[in-house]
């Protein structure tokens, strides 16, 4: 297992207005041909309020392998 912690998503800060959402391509090196990757995000509102957003389990598999149940 390993945890990351930083500032910014992929080297950005974005600020969203109500209502808008922001995507982004990411990856991560993997030991194995497939891993789960799960954690939060953490937000501030426009008056410095900091609050934590989770993000669901998602699967890691390498394109074109078979996947394997973690």
């Amino acid at each position: 297992m390993q945890e990351v912690r930083g500032a910014g998503v992929v080297g950005g800060q974005p600020v969203l207005q109500p209502g808008a959402s922001y995507q982004y391509t990411s990856g991560c090196p993997l030991n194995t041909i497939s891993g789960i990757m799960v954690g939060s995000y953490e937000m501030k509102t426009a008056n410095g309020e900091a609050f934590s957003v989770a993000i669901p389990a998602f699967p890691l598999d390498i394109p074109n392998m078979p996947r394997v149940l973690n």
